[in-house]
C-alpha cells in the first residue's frame, strides 16, 4: 500500500490578527518541507489571506451558520474529506477546534494543540506582583504545535508575502502622485487600545505637510464616517474604509511604504509582506507575545508605564482600570511623528 502524502489541516477560527499570524509559520513550513500539503479551515473572510500560498489550501468554515454546534461541527468534519489528512494542527484551542478535534481523534489521527500560555499571560496582567516578561510569541506557539506532529521550523525573518497587484478600481482612487504611501488603521476591537482621535488629529495635520499619501483603513459606518471627515479635512488623505474588498484592502497593505496601526490585526497584515510597520500600544504590551512579524522594538511604541504600572491590564486590551483611559496619552504625537519619519525617510 502507497505512503499517504503528508497532509496537515490547521484550525485557527479568529480573529483576524490571531490568523495572520499563521502565515509566517505556514511559509517556513512549505519552504522546509517540499512534500507537504496544507489545509487551513477558518472563517471565510480570511481566504483572501492564504491565496498566495503554495501547497496551502483554505476551506471556508462559517461556524457561525452552515457549521454552527456539535451537529455542525461533525458536518464540517465530514465536509473536509478527513481522510486526506495526516495530521491536525489546533492552532486555537477553544471549544469549536476541540469537538472538531474529537471527531479526527476518533480516526486515530496525530493530534497537537497549541499551548496559550495562559497562566504566564494571567501573571503577566495582573494588576501587581507583576511578572514583566516578554513570553513566547504566538508565532513561536503556533510553530511548537507543528514540532509535536513532527514537523519542526524555524522562524528566520524571512517568511514574509509578494507584493499582490493592484486593480484598476484601487489605482485609480490612489492616484499617480510620486508620493510615499503610510497606511494609517487608528480603531481596534476595546477603547483600551484606541489612540485618541485628538491626537491622531494632531498627527494628520503634521502628516499633511509632507510629500506622503496618507491612507485610512477601517471598518464599520462609525469608522467609516470618521475617516471620511478626515480624509475630507487634509490634503493627499484618503479613506478606503468601505470602498473595496478585503482582497483589494490586502493589495494596497501589500504596496505601502509604512503602516501605523494599534494593537490590532490590521498591523499584522501589513507586517505580512515585509512593510515596515509602527504599532502604538495602549492598556496592551508586546511581552505578551502578540508584535506584528519581524518588526524592530523600535517600532513599537508604547505606554509610560511609570504612571501606568498597571499595564498590560488584560491580554486583549478589554480591561482598562480607573484612571488608564488616558494611558494613550502618554504616546505623544511627536514621538509617532519622528518613528513615521524615520521609517520613510
Amino acid at each position: 500500500m502507497a505512503t499517504k502524502s503528508p497532509h496537515i489541516l490547521c484550525i485557527r477560527f479568529s480573529a483576524m490578527g490571531d490568523v495572520a499570524m499563521t502565515v509566517p509559520v505556514l511559509i517556513a513550513l512549505t519552504r522546509s518541507y517540499p512534500n507537504l500539503e496544507i489545509t487551513v479551515v477558518s472563517k471565510p473572510f480570511f481566504a483572501p489571506i492564504f491565496k498566495p500560498l503554495e501547497r496551502v489550501h483554505f476551506f471556508e468554515a462559517d461556524v457561525k451558520n452552515t457549521y454552527k454546534g456539535a451537529l455542525g461541527l461533525y458536518k464540517l468534519f465530514k465536509n473536509l474529506n478527513p481522510e486526506r489528512f495526516t495530521a491536525i494542527a489546533d492552532l486555537h484551542n477553544v471549544i469549536r477546534s476541540n469537538v472538531l478535534k474529537s471527531f479526527f481523534r476518533f480516526r486515530g489521527n496525530h493530534i497537537a494543540q497549541i499551548d496559550k500560555g495562559r497562566a504566564a499571560k494571567k501573571a503577566l496582567t495582573r494588576p501587581t506582583n507583576k511578572n514583566f516578561e516578554p513570553l513566547e510569541t504566538t508565532h513561536e506557539r503556533y510553530a511548537s504545535v507543528f514540532k509535536k506532529i513532527g514537523y519542526p521550523v524555524v522562524l528566520n525573518g524571512s517568511e514574509f508575502l509578494p507584493k499582490q497587484n493592484l486593480n484598476t478600481r484601487v489605482r485609480d482612487l490612489l492616484g499617480n502622485e510620486p508620493l510615499k504611501w503610510l497606511g494609517i488603521a487608528p480603531f481596534a476591537a476595546h477603547d483600551g487600545k484606541k489612540y485618541p482621535l485628538e491626537l491622531l488629529d494632531k498627527i494628520l495635520s503634521e502628516l499633511s505637510t509632507k510629500p506622503y499619501k496618507i491612507i485610512l483603513f477601517g471598518g464599520g459606518k462609525e469608522e467609516e464616517q470618521l475617516l471620511n471627515s478626515f480624509a475630507l479635512k487634509y490634503k493627499n488623505h484618503v479613506s478606503v474604509a468601505g470602498r473595496f474588498t478585503f482582497a483589494e484592502e490586502l493589495a494596497l497593505i501589500s504596496h505601502l511604504d509604512a503602516m501605523l496601526a494599534m494593537d490590532s490585526g490590521n498591523g499584522h497584515l501589513a507586517a505580512l509582506f515585509g512593510v515596515p510597520t509602527l504599532t502604538i500600544w495602549g492598556v496592551t504590551h508586546p511581552h505578551l507575545g502578540f508584535a506584528p512579524y519581524g518588526q524592530m522594538p523600535e517600532n513599537q511604541l508604547l505606554a509610560d508605564r511609570e504612571q501606568f504600572p498597571a499595564i498590560p491590564t488584560s491580554v486583549y486590551g478589554n480591561k482598562v482600570p480607573q484612571g488608564y483611559d488616558k494611558a494613550m496619552h502618554s504616546i505623544l504625537p511627536g514621538d509617532v511623528l519622528e518613528r513615521i519619519y524615520i521609517l520613510l525617510d
